[in-house]
């Protein structure tokens, strides 16, 4: 999902997140899953890493 924020591949794409592929990315999985995310000031710290990023975003959807 991230690749396709800049047209990259997934090779392109950086372990470490920034805040507007953070939006991005929460934007990506609110329109493929159909859901609406309000996610809290502490899993939004946890997500500046891709892999944290996949376990923060499993959990949440884990919860709905």
């Amino acid at each position: 999902m991230l690749a396709t924020y800049g047209n990259r591949t997934a090779a392109d794409v950086r372990e470490r997140i920034d805040s507007l592929e953070l939006a991005w990315l929460i934007h990506q999985v609110e329109q493929r899953y159909g859901v609406e995310l309000d996610l809290d000031d502490d899993v939004l710290a946890r997500m500046s890493t891709v892999d944290n990023a996949v376990t923060a975003l499993g959990e949440v959807l884990a919860e709905d």
